[in-house]
């Protein structure tokens, strides 16, 4: 069960969304800039209780998924580079991660709450 949203201000919403554009950004500025996808994941752990019961907890949960999963993946994939297994983990690990973000990018600059939890709203009322 979905706990009720608490009361939140516009600012105070503007102000989650914009963190978690943040996130998005540094998460896409991985491909040249690889320090930014451990910035990323920091900010969301710094910043995610201000977001709890609101919409943008769903993007944050998100983002922090494509984190550990992505990482699970560059680590399998990073040693193994030399050979072809490692291409084969590589490429679809990173295709995820472009995914993920252009995934959760869309979805937060619309207001929405990533899939999962607005299959949960539905399911609950």
């Amino acid at each position: 069960m979905i706990t009720p949203e608490p009361q939140k201000t516009a600012s105070e919403i503007k102000a989650l969304k914009n963190l978690a554009t943040v996130v998005y950004a540094l998460q896409a500025a991985t491909m040249p800039l690889v320090v930014t996808y451990f910035i990323a994941p920091l900010l969301v752990l710094w910043k995610r209780k201000q977001a709890k019961g609101t919409w943008v907890e769903s993007h944050l949960r998100w983002q922090l998924n494509t984190f550990w999963f992505s990482l699970i993946g560059f680590i399998i994939a990073i040693p193994t580079l030399a050979t072809p297994i490692g291409v084969f983990i590589l490429a679809p690990t990173v295709l995820w991660l472009v995914y993920r973000i252009g995934q959760g990018w869309t979805r937060l600059s619309r207001g929405q709450p990533m899939l999962g939890e607005a299959r949960k709203d539905k399911v609950d009322n």
